[in-house]
């Protein structure tokens, strides 16, 4: 599992924002997250017009949060 971690902020108040976590499968690979991710943002940001997302990264899940 990989995690894509958004920060999003709102469309009307740009100064609100917030993290969210976005987890798929990937082959392991923190690359291929980053090859892949641009499509998932997308497919996320329209289903979350009320948000934009203005950083993105990939990363290996904390062991001790829940998926």
């Amino acid at each position: 599992m990989i995690d894509l971690v958004l920060t999003v902020c709102l469309v009307s108040s740009p100064e609100i924002c917030r993290k969210e976590h976005l987890y798929f499968e990937s082959r392991g690979s923190l690359f291929q997250c980053m090859i892949l991710a641009p499509s998932e943002i997308a497919k996320w940001s329209s289903e979350h017009p009320a948000v934009r997302v203005v950083r993105w990264t990939c990363a290996f899940p904390d062991k001790g949060r829940r998926i």
